[in-house]
């Protein structure tokens, strides 16, 4: 009996605040701007091939990861410092959860860390690129990168530094 009267209190209440909170959002979306006639929507991003999709779906490593690693230049944006770099994996299986931290450095001391993460698995031979991101400092004059995965409990990434990306032999 409590129950029932329990469960029609709710109801009621839940049916009583629903208008109220429907009439605010039809407020909000009328005072809201209309797009611009010259506004143009974002690109998306290409969807990934089949067979991307595929290698990307396979186990991924466990323990020690190997990638490429070209690392990009710094620019300073607002009061922050972007750097983007581009990694390619050359290990068997794919890499789940790439997370790069650079730890920048002025006169031998450390005095801002940034960091940046692939949110996809990274297949065996792709190519991605992840941007770092950190506070600006004066006086930063070198960096340096830690990888991690989410593959194991230590998630060790062996990093090789390239130029240019080596050719899959295939």
């Amino acid at each position: 009996m409590k129950l029932a009267a329990l469960t029609s209190a709710v109801v009621i209440c839940t049916l009583a605040l629903t208008p109220a909170a429907s009439a605010q959002t039809a407020k909000a979306t009328s005072n809201s701007a209309a797009p611009k006639k010259d506004a143009v929507p974002a690109a998306a991003p290409a969807p990934p091939s089949p067979e991307l999709i595929r290698a990307r779906m396979r186990p991924p490593v466990k323990g020690t990861a190997y990638v490429e690693v070209i690392k990009g230049q710094s620019k300073a944006v607002g009061k922050e410092i972007h750097n983007t770099h581009k990694v390619k994996n050359i290990s068997p299986s794919p890499i789940v959860g790439l997370r790069i931290d650079e730890y920048f450095y002025a006169s031998g001391k450390e005095v801002a860390i940034g960091s940046g993460k692939l949110r996809t698995a990274l297949a065996p031979g792709e190519i991605a690129e992840i941007t770092t991101t950190a506070e600006l400092k004066p006086g930063i004059n070198q960096s340096q990168l830690m990888f991690s995965h989410a593959g194991s409990p230590n998630g060790q990434v062996k990093p090789t530094s390239v130029k240019k990306f080596t050719e899959d032999k295939k």
